[in-house]
Order: C-alpha cells, then sequence, then structure tokens
C-alpha cells in the first residue's frame, strides 16, 4: 500500500511507479423513432445474439456525447441527434460506469454494423427485455419508459448479481 493511499496498488518494485486502475466508461444511447427504440443483436461476445442498445468502450480523446454517437453508428448504422444524459449505471463488479443517453434517429435509417447481426425498431410493449444482454441496458430501457424526461437517474448493479 504506497503512502497516502486507502488501498493496495500495483506498484513497480524497480521504479515505484504507481499503476492506478479505475473504472472504465461505457457510453450508449436509447435512439428512438417515431416511438419505437433502436436495439442491435449482437455479433460478438460477450452474450451473442443477445439485444442491446448501441453502447460501447470510450476512446481516448473523445467526450461523453462523441461516444454515443460513435458506436450507435459502429453498430446501427445510424445518426442521432443526442438529448439529455438520462442514466448512469454503476458497475462496481466490472469495473465500469455505463452512461446513457436520450436520442432520435435523425432520418429514421439504420443497419446492422459489424459488431451487430441485425437491428430494429421495437415499440415499448414488444422489447424483448428477456433477451437484453446487460442488466445496464435492461437499467436503462426501463428509465428511459418509465421517467420521459424527468432528469437523470443513478443506478448501481449489485456486486454479487449478474452483470
Amino acid at each position: 500500500m504506497p503512502a497516502g493511499e486507502d488501498r493496495e496498488r500495483e506498484v513497480c518494485p524497480v521504479c515505484h511507479f504507481v499503476h492506478y486502475r479505475n473504472p472504465i466508461p461505457v457510453v450508449g444511447c436509447v435512439a428512438e423513432h417515431e416511438g419505437r427504440i433502436l436495439l442491435c443483436r449482437r455479433a460478438i461476445e460477450p452474450r451473442l445474439g443477445y439485444w442491446t442498445v448501441p453502447a460501447g468502450f470510450m476512446e481516448l480523446n473523445e467526450t461523453l456525447e462523441e461516444g454515443a454517437m460513435r458506436e450507435t453508428r459502429e453498430e446501427a448504422c445510424a445518426e442521432v441527434r443526442l438529448g439529455e444524459l438520462f442514466s448512469i449505471v454503476n458497475l462496481p463488479k466490472a469495473g465500469q460506469v455505463h452512461f446513457f443517453f436520450r436520442a432520435a434517429l435523425l432520418d429514421g435509417k439504420f443497419g446492422a454494423g459489424p459488431e451487430s447481426l441485425e437491428t430494429a425498431l421495437f415499440g415499448p410493449g414488444e422489447i424483448p427485455f428477456e433477451d437484453i444482454a446487460f442488466r445496464s441496458g435492461v437499467i436503462a430501457l426501463r428509465r428511459y419508459l418509465d421517467s420521459e424526461g424527468s432528469g437523470l437517474s443513478l443506478d448501481t448493479v449489485p456486486p454479487r448479481s449478474p452483470d
């Protein structure tokens, strides 16, 4: 445990450099078009074949907003106009924090990117919640449907539950 720290850290025994391991930000959006929500069926692991909102890891030198729009382009071949940040989900077990924006498809066009088997629009009562890839996506979708325009929510997936 380095001096002044409150937990053990990885420290180089030669140069004493402290390697901090910090949470990884994930960004995405719940994109809507004419009352229907855009979902992508995953073509990659983890959770191959399950549905998800367009989301993924942030890249260096991009903002939350840029990352959410990039992920939507990559996974759903779609351009969006971002609205407000409405959901933050802590995943301490996975070492991640997920940020979700409200969004609108700009032209209604979408398709399957390299990480998606297919993409589709779902009405609120058609969303396949039992086949959503990750708990954070379920949380974001439910927050989106239950609290349209009511501000930001903060949730945590408990460490002992599946992500």
